[in-house]
C-alpha cells in the first residue's frame, strides 16, 4: 500500500553563538540556543516498494548523491523500500537557518515511520550526527540550549516570540567563516541564566560583516527596529517582537532589494506533531 505524508520542515534561528574551542577533528565547540520556527520548507513523502529514492526539488546545483535528503534516506536500513520526495523550498541556501539539516532530520523521522523501520531515537541521532552538526536538534524536535558541536541538547521552553527574519541578497559559506583565522575560538562558556540576562553575542558576526558588506548594510537597517542579530554564520538576520503586529511593520517597510518574512518561535517541531 502506498503511504504519503506532507510535513513542514522547520527553519531555526541561533539566538546567540559562542565558539568556545576547536577539536582535533576540525569541528568547533560551541554554545548556542536553537529556536525552532513555524516556517520552513514543505516535504512531501510517498513511500513505495521500488527500492529507489527519487527527489523533486528546485535545482540548487547539488547532485542527488550529495543532497542531504537523499543521503538521509539512503542511511536508513530500507531493503526494497523506496520513496518519492517532493520539496517546496523556502529556506534560503547559505542563510544560517538550517535548511539542509532540517530536511535531513525530517527525512529520517518521516521515512523511519512510513517504512515502519522503528529505529529508536538514539540510532536516528547517530545517523543524524554523520550527516551534519545541526541535524540532531531537528531530530530532537525541541527548541534547545546546545553545547559540544551542537549535539549536546537541553530542551528549553521559551515564551511565545515573533521574529522578523531578513535575507540579504547574498549567501554565506559556513566553511569559509569557520576556517577564518580571525574567528574567535576561545569564548568563555556561559550559564543559561546569563543569556536571559543579555550576556551573549554571535562570534561569527564581525567576520561575516567584514566579508559580506550587504549583510552589514542590512543589519544596520534592521537595527532601526530593535536589536538585530545574525543567525549562525548568516547571511540571515533577525529581530524579535512580542506581537505579530510589530513584526508586520518591519515587513511593510522592508527595502525592495532584500527579502524577509514574519515567523513565530515554537518549542516543538511541526514534524513531531505530523508524526504523532
Amino acid at each position: 500500500m502506498t503511504k504519503s505524508l506532507s510535513v513542514l520542515s522547520p527553519a531555526k534561528l541561533n539566538l546567540f553563538l559562542h565558539i568556545t574551542g576547536q577539536r582535533p577533528d576540525g569541528y568547533h565547540e560551541l554554545q548556542t540556543l536553537f529556536q525552532l520556527l513555524d516556517w520552513g520548507d514543505t516535504l512531501c513523502f510517498t513511500a513505495n516498494n521500488s527500492g529507489q529514492i527519487t527527489l523533486d526539488m528546485p535545482d540548487l546545483g547539488i547532485p542527488d548523491e550529495q543532497n542531504l535528503i537523499v543521503r538521509a534516506a539512503r542511511a536508513l536500513p530500507r531493503g526494497s523500500r523506496g520513496a518519492d520526495i517532493r520539496v517546496e523550498k523556502r529556506i534560503p541556501e547559505g542563510g544560517g537557518l538550517g535548511g539542509g539539516s532540517s530536511n535531513a532530520a525530517t527525512t529520517l523521522l518521516v521515512l523511519n515511520q512510513l517504512w515502519s523501520i522503528g529505529l529508536p531515537r538514539e540510532e536516528l541521532m547517530t545517523l543524524g550526527r554523520s550527516l551534519g552538526a545541526d541535524v540532531p536538534v531537528f531530530l530532537t524536535g525541541k527548541t534547545a540550549w546546545a553545547e559540544g558541536i551542537g549535539d549536546i541538547l537541553t530542551p528549553v521552553e521559551l515564551p511565545e516570540t515573533w521574529y522578523f527574519v531578513l535575507h540579504p541578497n547574498c549567501k554565506v559559506s559556513t566553511a569559509e567563516i569557520f576556517s577564518n583565522r580571525q574567528l574567535t575560538r576561545d569564548a568563555s562558556a556561559i550559564k543559561m541564566a546569563a543569556f536571559f540576562e543579555g550576556d551573549s553575542h554571535n562570534d561569527c558576526e564581525p567576520i561575516v560583516r567584514n566579508l559580506y558588506p550587504e549583510v552589514s548594510k542590512a543589519l544596520k537597517w534592521l537595527s532601526n527596529y530593535g536589536e538585530a542579530k545574525l543567525t549562525g554564520t548568516g547571511a540571515c538576520l533577525f529581530t524579535s517582537f512580542a506581537t505579530k503586529a510589530e513584526t508586520d511593520v518591519v515587513q511593510r517597510e522592508l527595502p525592495a532589494q532584500w527579502q524577509g518574512f514574519v515567523t513565530r518561535g515554537v518549542n516543538s517541531s511541526p514534524v513531531l506533531s505530523a508524526l504523532a
